[in-house]
């Protein structure tokens, strides 16, 4: 299904009966990309998903344009007022965490809860680790515009916290294969979703008083001194809650399905 928003053409999915629970992805992912924890949780949720603008069948109206934080949570500000009258539940992963977060302060009636795993939200941080981690954002934009997507990606996986070699996953996954498609999604992101997160202001202030539950979130094996890492834990302080530990690492959602449902349906209850 589509629906037209300021400048775009999201395309999104549904799936499920029950309360509404949208999950806002990770980096190039699009409405396919947690197959395998959709399937887990359709029985007890109505399970949206969606591609983010730029992504796959989300189109802009001016491709040569960037996008902003604020237009990615006006895009789902659309998108959920679209689709119910009730505050919703959210599940955001990285990106998808960091723009939940700015719906919660823009537009606080539409969630109830926010689950906000391992947010790349540098404005989060402190003056100086903040600059720090634009900086490392930054270089790795030049390196993709330099060397290409495959230097970029393990340059991507350590700011993360990723160490590709060493990733557990659980049997049976559904094959996530770099096709052509997934890497013309991860070159938007990185030249352009990128951007948008360097230059996001959240105002911590306001997400202190929103009346969203905000439940931070981390990967059981993400180390907490990784960028995504320091910004779940300020996260935590702000909200005043603990970093709730989900299965797996920085893509516990894709890599630990079953582990990673059964988790969220405990937080989310």
């Amino acid at each position: 299904m589509f629906l037209a928003t300021d400048g775009a053409t999201l395309y999104y999915e549904v799936r499920g009966t029950g309360p509404l629970l949208l999950i806002a992805q990770s980096g190039e992912g699009d409405a396919g990309r947690s197959t395998d924890l959709v399937d887990r949780l359709a029985d007890r949720y109505t399970v949206v998903t969606y591609d983010r603008r730029g992504l796959s069948r989300s189109t802009l109206a001016g491709p040569a344009r960037g996008v902003t934080m604020e237009q990615h949570a006006d895009d789902v500000h659309r998108l959920l007022a679209e689709l119910t009258d009730e505050p919703a539940l959210m599940l955001g992963c990285s990106m998808g965490a960091a723009i939940g977060l700015h719906l919660a302060v823009a537009h606080p009636g539409q969630l109830r809860t926010l689950v906000a795993h391992d947010p790349v939200s540098p404005s989060l941080l402190p003056a100086g680790p903040r600059a720090g981690h634009a900086a490392e954002l930054a270089h790795l934009q030049e390196v993709h515009r330099e060397s290409g997507l495959r230097a970029a990606l393990p340059e991507i996986a350590r700011v993360l916290g990723i160490d590709p070699a060493r990733q557990e996953t659980e049997p049976d996954l559904t094959p996530m294969p770099l096709t052509p498609g997934r890497a013309a999604n991860f070159g938007f992101f990185i030249a352009h979703d990128f951007t948008a997160v360097i230059a996001a202001e959240l105002d911590r202030e306001a997400l202190r008083r929103s009346p969203v539950r905000i439940v931070p979130a981390g990967g059981a094996t993400t180390a907490p001194d990784v960028f995504v890492g320091q910004c779940a834990q300020r996260l935590a302080g702000l909200v005043g809650r603990e970093v709730a530990a989900f299965p797996g690492g920085h893509n516990g959602n894709t890599t630990h399905p079953r582990a990673y449902a059964a988790r969220l349906r405990e937080v989310l209850a």
